[in-house]
């Protein structure tokens, strides 16, 4: 859970790379559509809503405590008679049905009996409540649990879809280049029958064709990559296409919010102390009595009558009929000497547990810090990105007519056409960084509609 806050950076960050980009598909499902989607399909998300509904289970079965036990049998048996009146260890013996013997007899005879008992502990003084209290404790951290693992498979999902988006953009500008690649081509041969131009630029600018295509290639491949990647998140057996332009025609706005960070891995922080201190209340309670009522009826039959007269039939039939009701307090004296170390334990799990809070606290709060001055330069860097571009391209043009006209050489060509695919490219790239940096504050506040109500 700790590593989520450090390597938050690097889901939203260091996966930005790239690649290719889609062509415009009319349905392209939109972003909150997607999230659904992952939220009711993704395997590990319904898990956890499968443990949360455990958890619930989980309290309805600690306050069932509070019903009785009522348990039934019955028992028929043939075994010798002979018998003994007196006390004796119930372990290892199985008692016998009907008046003591005068001597030893093994011959059988049958006997029965048939009883219910009723247990009932109305009276915990304070146990069924901790116990109970103790499982809402482990509802709610399940619960937060969940909560915490949805919020980060968004943060991913959206990462992805971004990651697919810019790549979508990139194949665009890499297809842009390979076309422009070939028409230089056309104008380089004419050059060269013309004289103007030595053979060899031809050769050297097929050479450019052939790299132009494989970076072509590389993207489109890349791609793919990131389609079925968002697929992973989003649970689909087939490829996600998706489109929106609007991400590289605008730039996210800084909104002026507070700075206060209430991300989900706090809750769930929080709620693991909590379910430490309803243990530790919980044992704390075991040291106090219980009072018990109890109830019982039974009826019992031999083979062996009271004078000693043996009719073995007799004995499946019951000639006895008995109850009893009592009352049972139970005191654990030396519960406080077992039980000593474990709630050591328990506080000291407790302390360790407010200690891991306040870390992941201190790191969300430096993050957020990061996380405003990478939105900050970002949006900078995608305000000038247009201008390096436009610059690019006038130069690009400008080399370019200069080279028709046999006033700069081959290798100007090409610098220029280099400025100018990676001016291009770091531009569609600066501007979804921008929306990364959004992401980043968003997923670091524990707030993803900071970075939703700003998109379509």
């Amino acid at each position: 859970m700790i590593k989520f806050v450090s390597g938050i950076f690097l889901i939203l960050f260091f996966s930005l790379t790239s690649n290719l980009s889609a062509q415009d598909h009319p349905s392209s499902p939109p972003l909150r559509e997607l999230l659904k989607q992952a939220v009711a399909n993704y395997p590990l998300l319904r898990s956890k809503g499968y443990e949360v509904q455990a958890a619930e289970r989980g309290v309805n079965a600690s306050k069932r405590t509070l019903v009785p036990s009522l348990d039934a049998a019955y028992q028929a048996n043939f075994s010798t008679y002979n018998n003994i009146i007196g006390m004796a260890s119930p372990t290892y013996l199985i008692p016998i049905s009907g008046p003591p013997s005068s001597g030893n007899n093994y011959s059988g005879v049958f006997g029965s009996s048939a009883g219910m008992v009723l247990n009932w502990q109305p009276v915990t003084f304070g146990q069924r409540s901790a116990q109970v209290n103790f499982s809402k404790a482990g509802l709610q951290q399940s619960s937060a649990d969940a909560q915490n693992e949805i919020f980060q498979h968004k943060v991913r999902v959206i990462n992805a879809y971004l990651d697919l988006l810019v790549s979508n953009e990139l194949v665009k500008v890499y297809e842009n280049n390979y076309f422009r690649t070939e028409a230089n081509l056309k104008t380089i041969k004419s050059l060269v029958v013309s004289g103007i131009k030595p053979g060899v630029d031809t050769a050297m600018y097929r050479a450019e064709i052939s790299r132009a295509k494989i970076d072509l290639l590389n993207f489109q491949k890349y791609r793919e990559q990131m389609k079925i990647n968002l697929s992973q998140f989003l649970a689909s057996e087939n490829p996600v296409e998706v489109s929106d332009s609007s991400y590289f025609t605008r730039l996210p706005q800084i909104t002026l919010l507070s700075d206060s960070v209430k991300h989900p891995l706090l809750a769930l922080f929080d709620s693991n102390i909590g379910l430490t201190k309803a243990k530790l209340k919980m044992l704390n309670k075991s040291l106090l009595p219980t009072l018990g009522f109890w109830g019982t009826t039974y009826a019992r039959g031999s083979g062996i009558h009271y004078d000693g007269a043996v009719n073995s039939p007799d004995g499946l039939a019951f000639q006895r009929y008995n109850y009893g009701i009592g009352l049972q307090l139970s005191l654990p004296l030396l519960q406080a000497v077992r039980i000593n170390p474990q709630l050591q334990q328990q506080e000291l799990l407790v302390k360790s547990g407010e200690e891991k809070l306040k870390d992941v606290s201190l790191q969300l709060q430096k993050q957020l810090e990061m996380a405003n001055t990478t939105l900050i330069n970002d949006l900078a860097a995608a305000r000038e990105n247009p201008i390096l571009v436009e610059s690019s391209d006038f130069s690009y043009r400008a080399v370019l007519s200069r080279y028709q006209s046999g006033l700069v050489n081959y290798a100007d060509l090409i610098q220029a056409q280099y400025l100018l695919i990676k001016a291009e490219s770091e531009n569609k790239l600066a501007s979804i960084n921008a929306w990364k940096a959004l992401l980043l504050k968003a997923a670091v506040k524990g707030d993803l509609n900071l970075f939703l109500n700003q998109v379509n």
